[in-house]
């Protein structure tokens, strides 16, 4: 068992491998697509002013075909000219942003997941979009995306899509097995031994090679291991029960070899999906259309249902992934730049061409309930509406989940522990310690309290 660890020290310079320089985005500077940039609620006269003058903004997203999306926003505002840039994909985005965040040449307006977020309000880099509005669009949005953020009292961006987690299996297999998928998780391990026996195969894939699978479990089960003050404190917390209950199942799992443990989304687990290795994946709402065009040979053989339970629990999830568009606090174009944000985020014809077309999984209600959207018949699941089921799925996330403000810290350095340790098969408790002992060290040398 992991001893209770209690410690705290006084907040120094926050480094984060980003410099003090950051701090500067905390200051207001003028706009040059209409108005200032101070705390106070911007008018409707300020917008429209703005939204006429010739305004070009700079965009970084790595979502495909979000060109579709700008082309709808700059047809309604035509003097306002967005100019697109993929960066290389989130991480490599993350790198370069920071970079000019430092010099001051930033974007105006930029992707950033969920996990990511705290990095950049911690230092002041995104705009607080509350006196431009972004406060009374709370309902729209799917209240687990909202309080990503929605924290500390700004709202930090607007969410754009969502990863509720529910599970995509094999009918065929579990056919073969004589077994259904299991409800709860008091059923699962008998299920895996059972299928095990009968197939020679695994009922599923624990990846280590991404945190994202086993925190979304962690989340399911109420365990909340990070927080995050918005200032100067962090909570590290993974001796709590449902911690412990978590890992404890799937470190008995992996010991008695029932569960496969290979790294997700490369060459050979996009084989073992197609080839019947495993029968199941604890998959995001994003995963439904990305395995049909990775396991198209196993069309009409999957099915989606719901994770198994813990017993006695109400019916949760946890999520995988998802995003915030966020307006830079350098912007020279602060009102133009909010206005694309809610544009892109709110606008129906944008929010059901993301979710139809591009087949990102809507944060917004609305686009969730669309007829369009939810009733969608997949062929590659015998015709099932996988949609329908993750937006019930995503009612069932809690929203009280949190993120700590050195993300990049945290997912190395669970690679290199507990990551490693599903991996190679040995024991997760004593990974999970050093996974730990790693984020308090960190946390303490760039001056946070941890409790």
């Amino acid at each position: 068992m992991l001893k209770p660890r209690h410690r705290s020290v006084a907040l120094g310079a926050l480094s984060l491998g980003l410099t003090g320089a950051l701090l500067a985005g905390c200051a207001s500077s003028s706009d040059a697509g209409g108005g200032s940039t101070d705390t106070a609620t911007i008018t409707q006269e300020q917008i429209d002013e703005a939204m006429s003058t010739p305004t070009t903004i700079d965009f970084w997203s790595w979502v495909p075909d979000i060109q579709n999306e700008i082309d709808l926003f700059e047809a309604k505002y035509p003097e306002i000219t967005v100019n697109l840039s993929n960066q290389g994909g989130a991480t490599a985005q993350y790198q370069k942003l920071r970079t000019v965040i430092e010099s001051g040449d930033v974007p105006d307006v930029a992707q950033i997941e969920y996990s990511f977020l705290p990095s950049f309000t911690l230092t002041g880099s995104v705009l607080d979009l509350t006196p431009y509005g972004a406060a009374d669009l709370a309902d729209q949005f799917v209240p687990s995306t909202w309080s990503q953020v929605a924290t500390n009292g700004g709202v930090w961006g607007l969410p754009q899509d969502a990863g509720p987690t529910g599970q995509l299996y094999r009918t065929d297999l579990f056919a073969q097995a004589g077994i259904e998928p299991p409800a709860t998780w008091e059923e699962y391990p008998a299920a895996a031994k059972a299928f095990k026996d009968a197939t020679g195969s695994y009922i599923t894939d624990l990846p280590g090679n991404s945190f994202s699978p086993i925190l979304a479990l962690l989340w399911q089960a109420g365990a909340r291991p990070f927080g995050f003050d918005g200032d100067k404190t962090v909570t590290i917390d993974f001796d709590s029960d449902e911690v412990q209950q978590v890992i404890g199942f799937w470190n008995d799992l992996i010991q008695q070899d029932l569960v496969a443990t290979e790294p997700q989304l490369d060459d050979n687990w996009y084989q073992s999906m197609s080839n019947g290795s495993y029968a199941s994946w604890l998959a995001a709402a994003w995963g439904p259309v990305f395995l049909q065009g990775t396991a198209e040979n196993t069309s009409g053989l999957w099915q989606a249902t719901e994770l198994p339970q813990w017993e006695g629990a109400e019916p949760a999830s946890g999520n995988q992934g998802g995003s915030a568009v966020t307006v830079l606090a350098d912007s020279d174009a602060k009102i133009a730049a909010a206005e694309f944000v809610k544009f892109l985020n709110t606008d129906p014809e944008s929010t059901l061409k993301f979710a139809t077309e591009q087949f990102i999984f809507p944060a917004t209600v609305a686009t969730q309930e669309a007829p369009e959207f939810r009733d969608q018949e997949l062929p590659f699941y015998g015709g099932q509406k996988v949609n329908s089921l993750f937006v019930d799925i995503n009612a069932t996330v809690a929203e009280d989940w949190q993120w700590l403000p050195f993300n990049d810290f945290a997912s190395s350095s669970f690679k290199e522990t507990l990551g490693a340790a599903i991996t190679q098969k040995t024991d997760l408790f004593a990974a999970l310690d050093e996974w730990h002992a790693q984020l308090v060290e960190y946390a303490e040398q760039q001056g946070f309290t941890v409790e």
